[in-house]
């Protein structure tokens, strides 16, 4: 989870909860220090190994600065939730391999197909 939030209202936030709730491994990165029920939020570009799924919760315009965080990861795909669609990063991600998402992870959940 990229774009991690501490404010119960954000989507970011209800998707790590719902990420927990289905017994999914969640890893909120973001830039402000805090927790979400009970995960640390690890600031920066935090090393992390095994990645399956990056899902971001950061706007077209300060994903640049990511672009080789998340690559690095070596995800098997990225999920770009509604408001995050970014063709520029969505072709950058497939020229490495790794699969670009747009759809909504609390969708995926409460339907299955996460």
């Amino acid at each position: 989870m990229i774009g991690a939030s501490t404010n119960p209202e954000r989507y970011a936030y209800k998707a790590t909860v719902a990420l927990q709730m289905h017994a999914h491994e969640t890893i909120p990165v973001g830039i402000k220090e805090g927790e979400i029920n009970g995960l640390k939020i690890l600031l920066g570009k935090p090393e992390i190994k095994d990645v399956d799924t990056v899902t971001l919760y950061i706007g077209p315009k300060n994903q640049p600065e990511w672009y080789d965080y998340v690559i690095g990861l070596k995800p098997k795909r990225v999920i770009f939730n509604p408001g995050t669609e970014n063709m520029e990063f969505e072709n950058l991600l497939q020229k490495n391999n790794i699969e670009p998402l747009e759809a909504c992870t609390l969708v995926l959940l409460s339907i299955g197909n996460y």
